[in-house]
């Protein structure tokens, strides 16, 4: 049994699978676009990174079932947003840096420059 209040470490097949989800260059573009701009449909994702339709469904298929990116409808369509359990902003002064934490392993995706204030 596992004392209250620790986080569960997910098992090896667990792990694996979350890291086959993110094992490709256009997941991630997918993953960072959703953490900059939030909860988009489809086509707007495909649109925005230049993808085609069906390969853009297609990684989001993948993120979906490894649990990285939620799905909800919306109206006509479906808004994917990046999974709040995964997502980790360590508070910098001036900077934010994203992680995926896994539990396992963690995911820096980049550290990015806060907004300036002109929205530059």
């Amino acid at each position: 049994m596992q004392p209250a209040g620790m986080k569960r470490t997910p098992s090896s097949a667990q792990c694996s699978k979350l890291l086959k989800a993110v094992a490709d260059p256009e997941r991630l573009r997918i993953i960072e676009l959703l953490r900059d701009g939030g909860a988009r449909p489809v086509t707007e994702i495909a649109t925005e990174l230049r993808l085609p339709m069906q390969n853009t469904s297609h990684h989001l298929k993948l993120l979906r079932t490894a649990g990285i990116v939620t799905a909800a409808k919306s109206g006509r369509f479906v808004r994917y947003a990046l999974a709040a359990k995964y997502a980790a902003r360590p508070k910098a002064p001036g900077r934010s840096l994203d992680v995926l934490d896994f539990g396992c392993c963690r995911l820096e995706l980049g550290d990015r420059p806060a907004a300036s204030r002109d929205g530059r």
